[in-house]
């Protein structure tokens, strides 16, 4: 990125984070008073609801004047505007110093390493790596495992041929006794 894009986006995040400071925590109704009621917000809906009608002493509701500033909409907080990868075709489109991309989840792990190579080629940032790392070792421990029970199966298959006396063949009526002789 250039030097003016980082400064705009650094003043971007810095200005989101103060307006948030700012902005109240938005509780649901009576989830102060009542324990089985959790604070996720719920927009009051009651036809003489305190809080839907903004009477003074309650908390405040969720409004469009809260929203965060224009410019730092959308930033992921390192800066960059996230983009969903669904395929290696999306990966064309990704601008490697103003986005990064976000592998979806619902991509599996042969789609999601062809991903991964090619981002890495060219040098896009991807925001959930960590998940890729964690299903990276699971599949070496599955490898593992199978590689183990393979061993097992033939260490086995060997004792069992070894345990296991040849059958002796029957002889036909025209032969004779093989003794090493001819």
């Amino acid at each position: 990125m250039k030097k003016q894009d980082t400064a705009t986006i650094d003043k971007a995040l810095q200005l989101r984070n103060r307006v948030k400071k700012s902005k109240p925590k938005f509780v649901r109704q009576e989830s102060w008073r009542l324990k089985r009621l959790k604070e996720n917000w719920r927009r009051p809906r009651g036809l003489d609801n305190k809080m839907r009608r903004k009477i003074k002493g309650w908390p405040p509701t969720v409004n469009t004047g809260y929203r965060g500033p224009k410019v730092s909409r959308d930033l992921h907080p390192s800066g960059y505007r996230e983009v969903m990868v669904f395929n290696l075709n999306d990966l064309k489109g990704i601008n490697p110093e103003t986005q990064a991309a976000r592998i979806a989840h619902a991509v599996g792990n042969r789609k999601r390493t062809k991903i991964l190579i090619e981002a890495r080629k060219k040098k896009i940032t991807i925001l959930n790596l960590k998940e890729v790392k964690e299903v990276a070792k699971k599949e070496e421990e599955e490898e593992l495992e199978t590689e183990e029970k393979e061993e097992e199966t033939e260490e086995e298959v060997k004792e069992e041929k070894e345990k296991k006396p040849k059958p002796k063949r029957k002889k036909a009526k025209g032969e004779q006794k093989d003794d090493g002789e001819s």
